[in-house]
């Protein structure tokens, strides 16, 4: 019998009975150009809606162990094939950069060492490893994604070309789906085409159905991804296709899917690995990472890049990988699954689990199937394969596929700004009508402050003892309305999330986000502030003129303008609720204490609270704007024959000029902040501070920091 068997099944639902032998695998045979699928500009479409050929599940036995090349496409699938890409990486490492006190730049150890290995159309490549083994650096490191903090060493080649993958060659799916919950499947996709593509809104159509198709998404497109009100939200799995199907409205050459089966069951996670068996099968090229895997998912794997604290152990088919573990010392036991296998070996925190459980035994006797170090294992592996006829195969194919220079990958075409533009303002609007979060809860808020103030202020008169009480009432209703817009900064951090995934996939661009977002935001802006302001302005009988109740509510739109882009900026440094959400409070707060009604502004002290702080408060500017469209111009009776100018009569309590163009100014004032701080938030974006600047890993870390070293 042969010592180096395994079941179909993970070990946690063994399959009796069934045995598999796997015999030695052949020398690899050689690969070139001509072995791909046909190279040719106008194959680029994937037909999946009438296809006839799909992936089955293995069920006898895994594919062939004999290292080859795909296999010729059948009738049927070539007609729907696209035109894939080679992919190469020759000694490739990657070195993380981290700045120290002194401005030098100190080199770390290295995040993936010496790796080379290749992907070809048609095919399923996976890189596997434990975690923080750099796999997710090293799909980076292809696709010509890492960032400035990282140093990669090596050659990446594209169809035989020392090349970078041109926009629209291929896509990119990050382990965390960032999906816009208000959209349903087919909105999402038919903005995310419009996004990326040019052309006519009508010829995208069949693009957005083939994606839907790829992904076997039809049961779901008409579905709201978030979910609304009592209906239920996208299943993981089907989010996780929706991440996919996005990419695939380029008609990608290449897909790079970063940890695809992320937080999915065993069902979902077998469903999207035959999604994806499916989608190769068109010729697309497939390279994803991957923790770990069942029996079935590993069946379904064409090549495998093992990787281990960034040293490859092997690269090459996947049944091949498991007898270069019998090789090595490290076969397979009978019934467990081979990715659990070869993690157990090469996972330095099994050394853990194992010292606590040094006297603990199953019934077949040992606790573990590898006895041996972690450390020792990997070294032993490391070395097996650096001498075995498998690297020898990998060399000879790189050199073969490298010779000479495939079709080069032409960069495709792009949407116009203006159109981005027109997109985002329109997916936006729509976002913001739907998203609770955004309007509806500010509204409902707005709302009841304007009764609740405008009722206790109400029926005050117009005398000199009224005077205190509306001042009152201005300065509270201006402060609580910026207050309570912290409500809206979930769906801020929800848009720059958005933003920051389009933006990294060319997408979206820096000043199209940004006039996207502000031509969507005035309609509700606008909205909420009049509707507020109705209530809330003839319930304290303020001056029931037009043109003094258009100011009040233009100085509110402004001041609600401004703040906005105040908390965008803030959900751009943060991208966390809580601590956005207290940022915000300390800010409002700050301003109000400098707003001159607690204390006048001119007897603040100087160094600090007067200069800069009472000069970048909202408050300062909308009280004093409105209690000089007030009172300015009016006058109150003090006995029988005297009476005093409005300005006097407010003196008492705040501040305000006597002038008639003041409140202007301070309009102006507030419109000035509004564009400010939009464009500091634009030199933010563009600049990519979270990720070029050290703030400190405690107030710029995001996952992405630990994804990209994984």
């Amino acid at each position: 019998m042969d010592p180096y068997r395994s079941s179909s099944s993970s070990a946690s639902s063994p399959a009796v009975g069934r045995r598999y032998y796997f015999p030695k695998p052949t020398r690899p045979i050689s690969a070139s150009f001509e072995d791909s699928p046909d190279w040719a500009d106008d194959i680029d479409s994937i037909h999946l809606a009438t296809a006839t050929a799909s992936a089955s599940l293995p069920t006898t036995a895994y594919p062939s162990p004999t290292p080859s090349l795909p296999p010729e496409p059948s009738s049927a699938c070539r007609e729907r094939k696209v035109a894939g890409a080679t992919l190469v990486w020759k000694e490739l490492s990657v070195s993380l950069c981290d700045d120290t006190a002194r401005g030098r730049r100190r080199r770390s150890d290295r995040v993936v060492k010496s790796s080379t290995g290749y992907a070809l159309p048609a095919t399923l490549t996976v890189i596997m490893g434990p975690a923080r083994s750099g796999k997710s650096t090293l799909l980076r490191a292809i696709a010509g994604r890492l960032r400035n903090a990282h140093r990669v060493y090596g050659q990446v080649f594209v169809n035989g070309s020392n090349q970078r993958l041109p926009y629209g060659s291929y896509g990119f799916v990050d382990r965390d789906d960032v999906l816009i919950d208000s959209l349903t499947v087919r909105e999402m996709l038919f903005y995310s085409a419009h996004l990326q593509l040019p052309g006519l809104f009508s010829s995208k159509t069949s693009i957005v159905e083939d994606a839907i198709a790829a992904m076997s998404l039809g049961d779901y497109a008409d579905k709201l991804i978030g979910g609304h009100c009592f209906i239920k939200s996208l299943p993981a799995g089907e989010r996780r296709r929706l991440s996919i199907a996005r990419e695939l409205v380029m008609r990608p050459h290449v897909l790079f899917i970063d940890e695809p089966l992320y937080h999915l069951d065993s069902v979902s996670a077998l469903l999207l690995m035959v999604t994806l068996k499916k989608l190769a099968s068109t010729g697309c090229t497939v390279i994803f990472t991957m923790y770990q895997s069942s029996t079935e998912v590993f069946g379904l794997f064409d090549r495998i890049c093992l990787l281990s604290n960034g040293n490859t152990l092997f690269f090459g088919e996947t049944l091949a990988c498991l007898q270069h573990f019998s090789n090595a010392g490290f076969p397979c036991p009978i019934m467990q699954s081979p990715s659990d296998h070869f993690l157990r070996a090469i996972n330095t925190d099994f050394d853990r689990i194992i010292a606590m459980c040094k006297n603990l035994q199953d019934d077949q006797g040992d606790f573990s199937s590898v006895s041996m170090d972690t450390a020792v294992a990997i070294r032993t592996l490391e070395a097996t394969y650096k001498s075995s006829a498998d690297s020898v195969a990998v060399e000879s194919a790189v050199a073969k596929l490298t010779e000479k220079e495939g079709p080069n990958l032409k960069s495709k075409g792009r949407a116009s700004n203006t159109a981005r533009i027109g997109v985002l303002t329109w997916r936006s609007l729509l976002i913001m009508s739907r998203n609770w979060k955004y309007f509806w809860s500010r509204f409902a808020l707005y709302m009841l402050l304007a009764l609740s103030v405008g009722t206790i202020f109400a029926n005050i008169g117009h005398s000199l003892s009224s005077v205190m009480a509306r001042v009152s009432a201005v300065f509270v209703y201006v402060s609580f309305v910026i207050l309570l817009s912290v409500s809206g900064v979930p769906a801020h951090i929800d848009e720059i999330k958005i933003y920051s995934h389009e933006e990294a996939n060319q997408h979206s661009g820096t000043m199209v986000f940004l006039l996207g977002h502000f031509l969507s935001s005035i309609p509700f802006l606008f909205l909420v502030t009049i509707s507020s302001s109705l209530v809330f302005y003839f319930l304290t009988g303020l001056r029931n003129e037009f043109n003094f109740f258009m100011y009040f509510v233009i100085t509110m739109f402004m001041c609600l303008l401004a703040n906005e882009a105040l908390m965008m900026i803030v959900a751009y440094i943060w991208l966390d609720t809580y601590k956005c959400t207290l940022t915000l409070i300390c800010l409002y707060v700050i301003m109000m204490l400098m707003g001159g009604y607690f204390r006048i502004r001119g007897a603040l002290p100087s160094s600090l609270w007067k200069y800069p702080l009472s000069y970048i408060s909202f408050h300062v500017y909308a009280v004093q704007g409105l209690l000089e469209n007030e009172y300015v111009g009016t006058s109150f009776a003090v006995g029988a024959i005297r009476t005093i100018p409005g300005v006097q009569a407010v003196g008492g309590s705040y501040e305000i000029s006597s002038s008639e163009n003041s409140k202007w100014v301070n309009l102006l004032a507030l419109l000035v902040m509004a564009i400010g701080y939009r464009v500091i938030l634009f030199a933010l974006l563009r600049l990519n501070v979270r990720k070029h600047m050290r703030f400190g890993r405690w107030l710029c870390w995001t996952p992405e920091l630990l994804l990209q070293s994984d």
